[in-house]
């Protein structure tokens, strides 16, 4: 049945702080005045300052989430994050790559956590690669993620580097590719776009916070929504770059927990 509005769908891990995972893309979907679904694949025990444990649902158990949504509402985007383990990974796979219409699809590669938890097993990995990446829209690893996703030894210091590892994805699967820059050094966040084999550059000047807690989340499921309201890409990229920098901005000012805070999704209300 066809929503009225737009209605964008989350596949993630469940983070109780509130920052990342489910709970930031929900946030994100809201503000942004999209109507927000979700599929859980993991439970998180996990805080500002660690991910303490993750429970890994089964591909059963997430199938039947991702059938009861399909079978009831037109879903506009989806946005995938944590995938779980390899059963979660080909049970995503077929459940998406089966429907009708497939919408536009968000990939976010989250492998660990900022802290440095693997969220995602070594033999895993390339089943992640095969499975989702020709399902994918767009592809958002950070450059952490797109080294250990391509096997890469060599550190990305140069624009040139970047464009290069953009390119090595695509020819891996990924339809289009956002390589973030935010954790190269300098007074820039430079993210590197390759679409439609063309590269394009998305620069912002960095904010100075703690509250960093979820950016990717809240950008990868800024992108989908965008594209849920039938944005082009390239656009959709920017306006959600632009709305995350703003809720990274509005954040900074806000102590909740003891290392590195969330943003703040929904700084428009607040005001």
């Amino acid at each position: 049945m066809k929503n009225n509005y737009t209605t964008i769908l989350t596949i993630a891990g469940s983070d109780g702080s509130g920052g990342a995972g489910i709970q930031a893309d929900l946030k994100t979907f809201a503000a942004l005045e999209c109507y927000g679904l979700s599929v859980i694949t993991s439970v998180t025990a996990q805080n500002t300052v660690e991910v303490k444990e993750a429970f890994v649902l089964s591909g059963k158990q997430i199938e039947a989430q991702l059938l009861a949504l399909i079978s009831d509402m037109s879903i506009d985007a989806i946005k995938i994050g944590m995938p779980g383990e390899i059963g979660g990974i080909k049970t995503i796979a077929r459940v998406i790559g089966n429907m009708k219409t497939r919408p536009p699809v968000v990939l976010d590669t989250i492998i660990s956590s900022s802290s440095g938890q693997a969220l995602l097993s070594a033999e895993a990995l390339e089943p992640f690669k095969n499975e989702l990446f020709p399902l994918a829209t767009l592809v958002t690893p950070n450059l952490m993620e797109a080294i250990a996703l391509t096997g890469r030894k060599l550190s990305i210091d140069s624009p040139e580097a970047v464009e290069e590892i953009a390119h090595t994805l695509n020819l891996m699967g990924a339809a289009s590719v956002l390589v973030k820059g935010g954790h190269m050094e300098g007074s820039q966040c430079n993210d590197c776009l390759l679409h439609n084999k063309k590269i394009r550059w998305y620069s912002a000047k960095k904010i100075i916070t703690g509250n960093t807690h979820g950016t990717g989340c809240t950008l990868s499921s800024a992108i989908a929504a965008y594209l849920g309201k039938h944005l082009l890409l390239e656009e959709a990229v920017a306006q959600a770059k632009s709305y995350t920098y703003d809720a990274l901005e509005a954040g900074a000012a806000y102590l909740i927990g003891k290392g590195s805070g969330p943003l703040h999704h929904c700084y428009k209300l607040w005001r």
